[in-house]
């Protein structure tokens, strides 16, 4: 039986499941605090008061380790005053008023409300190539487009972008994107077949939709190259675009169209 005044020394360790959390905060109340965690979580986000000592980040998962004395640490009489057994003096709490802690974020860059916020930021791009598609066809084969076709077609475009969101919350976000997309496709490549009067003309359009989608698609996936890949889409869509009307006379297409 240890007597009074002993030192003792424990051995603690802890095994157990984070289901459903994204943070995980560990008090450094010892005199000399040692904590080490080991995750193939990919996307740590280390916060609170003290940074690992050592760290390393793979595609495997990470590991960090902490060694924090009491002397740089002001948990435990931040502790002791929460439970009144020592006076609280001021500045003994931070800016907040919590204690002093070593954080831990488990961050998920591409989850279902991440990609579907990216994938609306590309949302007015669909819409302006479809429309600027329409005011070509008027161009050209002189096909009068009303401006309630216009809307309607928007808004079949941008009805895709709620079903994304509602299908994933239940479904894995893959399958709700292409039944999305399918669904909102299909739609828009009737519709434009009789207003284009033309089955092939709007099965042309629901190609090229089809095409977005799944260049789309492949920037909602990408964790670190979206930006880029993003760009480069851009950049060729406006290419083809500059490429396949430059010999056009823009006057005189005006004067036929009015």
């Amino acid at each position: 039986m240890p007597t009074a005044g002993t030192t003792l020394r424990l051995d603690t360790r802890l095994a157990f499941a984070i289901d459903g959390t994204e943070s995980l905060a560990l008090v450094p109340l010892g005199d000399a605090n040692h904590f080490t965690l080991d995750s193939s979580w990919r996307h740590p986000e280390f916060t609170g008061s003290f940074l690992p000592r050592s760290r390393s980040v793979s595609d495997a998962g990470f590991h960090a380790q902490w060694d924090i004395s009491s002397l740089a640490t002001r948990a435990q009489r931040q502790y002791l005053a929460a439970a009144g057994r020592v006076a609280q003096s001021p500045g003994m709490m931070d800016a907040a008023g919590a204690m002093e802690i070593v954080g831990l974020s488990l961050v998920d860059p591409v989850n279902i409300y991440t990609q579907a916020d990216r994938a609306s930021k590309y949302g007015f791009l669909f819409v302006l190539l479809t429309f600027l598609g329409f005011y070509m066809f008027e161009l050209l084969r002189q096909l009068p487009v009303h401006p309630i076709q216009y809307g309607l077609v928007g808004l079949a475009l941008a009805i895709f972008f709620l079903l994304l969101v509602s299908l994933s919350e239940h479904v894995e976000f893959v399958i709700a994107y292409v039944a999305s997309s399918v669904a909102c496709i299909g739609l828009i490549g009737i519709y434009l077949g009789s207003v284009l009067r033309s089955t092939a003309r709007g099965a042309g359009f629901a190609g090229m939709l089809g095409l977005l989608y799944a260049a789309l698609y492949g920037l909602l996936v990408s964790e670190d190259n979206a930006l880029v890949l993003g760009a480069c889409l851009l950049f060729v869509i406006l290419a083809a675009i500059m490429l396949a009307t430059r010999k056009l006379d823009w006057y005189q297409l005006a004067r036929r169209a009015a």
